[in-house]
């Protein structure tokens, strides 16, 4: 007679902790892939509300700071209450960059900006608060809703990269006295104050070579390296990349020696919060849609490591954003979403690690803290981040294809595709035309100037036009499962349903 030893329970690849010098490179490489992100935020929102570049230098490492604060709560968690526990990458959302600027701008620019922190403290109070109820209502994002989001967060995504690639169509000038061009033209508007002219370095061909060696490069490594060196195909180009780019003169280290070794913004730097009711439901709405946006993120990650996540899950999870939201109003920073570029990096490398996150979010904190080490990642060229960052907003619509196709199209009375073609229709709209909104009121822009903001309501209010709120048609057998069909249900809740009506 044999005995063995009780089998152990298998540990489930979002748990499982990697070598450590495996757990490193990989870190570095979601670092690298939401840096330029995430650093957007505050490169656009410093000038935009008249902050000097030691004001914009406070914003960028205060965000980076607050991102790897909730990258390693996301990823690690803190005992019931925080964190998802996959491996998801929290960054500056977007969606608040309109909020922002007009909220600043309306009251005098950068003093206008603790009325933003206070705001921002408010809502992230108030989104701690509808965490856990927001996640109940999780039956509302079937495949429909949240593979239409997800492809469209991928694709309005896409202008960001294309000018780390390309730069700035137009500089702007200005001036007191009306000046020519080298051809007698003037370059200032009719005012004498400020105008646009062609920048003479944007769309450079060699720019653009460079963008698309770094493209090729990933595609290469991923088909014909295999193990962990085809799981860093990213991080090996974008390291190739920067090296083929010196000779161009495209890295340039110079601030990395004046920068200092440690340095933390002082909360409050532009002064003790101040509250505005409009300011504040602003940021409330800011927060709703974050929580849609990290809903959709979220529920994909959760199906690309194949862990199911529960309504409690989920709200672990929205609450992050929350906090996130909390602490940059006390530390001059951003509210934070799961980053959709990190989804796409999971879905290409298919590493479902979360302690990979975690390191990711120590390389941020150790960014945000120490000036000298985050010089070093700016100094990374736009066109080799941008080629890097093609990809993975590329693959972020690709994984909304994919939600995607778990919905039916079939029967007489599906409208599934109707709703994605007018919810793209509309969401579309911001990423191609900016300016299109301009005469409407700016509440009305802080809403539907974002592609990904109008595409949510759309796609949302549809999906329950057509899919949930049929109050002329009377409940028969099998309604549950066509609504499964018809994509307004997950399958994993059809037999909560049917428990809940029986």
């Amino acid at each position: 007679m044999t005995s063995s030893a009780p089998a152990r329970d298998a540990v489930h690849p979002v748990d499982e902790v990697l070598p450590l010098p495996r757990l490193l490179v990989l870190g570095l490489q979601h670092l690298f892939i939401m840096y330029a992100g995430a650093i957007a935020v505050p490169l656009i929102v410093g000038p935009a509300v008249g902050l000097d570049e030691s004001d914009i230098a406070i914003l960028v490492s205060a965000d980076l700071l607050v991102c790897g604060i909730a990258s390693i709560i996301q990823s690690a968690g803190i005992g019931r209450i925080l964190g998802v526990r996959l491996p998801v990458v929290a960054g500056a959302t977007f969606t608040v960059l309109n909020p922002m600027i007009i909220i600043a701008t309306s009251y005098g620019g950068r003093d206008g900006l603790p009325y933003v922190y206070g705001a921002m403290i408010v809502a992230g109070i108030f989104g701690l608060v509808i965490a856990k109820p927001f996640s109940m209502i999780i039956r509302f994002f079937p495949p429909l809703v949240t593979g239409t989001v997800i492809a469209m967060i991928g694709l309005s995504l896409i202008g960001a990269n294309i000018g780390l690639i390309a730069g700035d169509k137009t500089s702007t000038f200005t001036a007191k006295i009306p000046e020519l061009d080298a051809a007698g033209r003037p370059f200032l508007d009719s005012d004498g104050k400020v105008a646009e002219m062609i920048n003479p370095d944007s769309g450079q061909v060699s720019h653009i070579v460079l963008a698309a060696v770094v493209v090729v490069l990933i595609v290469a490594f991923a088909r014909f390296l295999r193990g962990f060196l085809g799981q860093t195909s990213v991080l090996l180009a974008i390291v190739i990349g920067t090296i083929i780019a010196i000779p161009m003169g495209l890295v340039d280290f110079s601030a990395v020696g004046s920068s200092g070794w440690f340095g933390i913004a002082q909360p409050f730097h532009f002064g003790p919060p101040k509250f505005a009711a409009a300011a504040i439901i602003s940021m409330c709405i800011v927060m709703l849609v974050t929580y849609v946006e990290s809903t959709a993120d979220m529920l994909a990650v959760g199906e690309l490591t194949g862990r199911d996540l529960s309504p409690n899950d989920l709200a672990r999870g929205l609450a992050v954003d929350g906090l996130s939201a909390f602490l940059a109003g006390f530390m001059n920073s951003f509210p934070d979403t799961a980053y959709a570029e990190n989804v796409g990096l999971v879905s290409m490398t298919n590493i479902k690690s979360r302690w990979v996150v975690t390191v990711c979010g120590v390389g941020l904190v150790i960014l945000g803290l120490v000036p000298k080490v985050g010089a070093i990642v700016a100094a990374l060229p736009g066109p080799v981040v941008g080629g890097a960052a093609t990809v993975m907003f590329a693959m972020v619509t690709a994984v909304g294809i994919r939600t995607l196709h778990k919905v039916s199209f079939g029967g007489p009375n599906n409208h599934n595709l109707l709703i994605i073609a007018v919810s793209f229709s509309i969401g579309l709209i911001p990423t191609i035309q900016p300016d299109f909104y301009q005469h409407f009121s700016s509440d009305f822009q802080v809403i539907f100037g974002s592609s990904i903001t109008s595409t949510v309501i759309v796609v949302f209010v549809l999906n329950l036009i057509f899919n949930h709120w049929l109050p002329n048609f009377p409940r028969k057998a099998g309604a549950v499962e066509a609504a499964v069909e018809a994509g307004a249900v997950s399958p994993e809740q059809e037999g909560v349903i049917q428990r809940t009506e029986a």
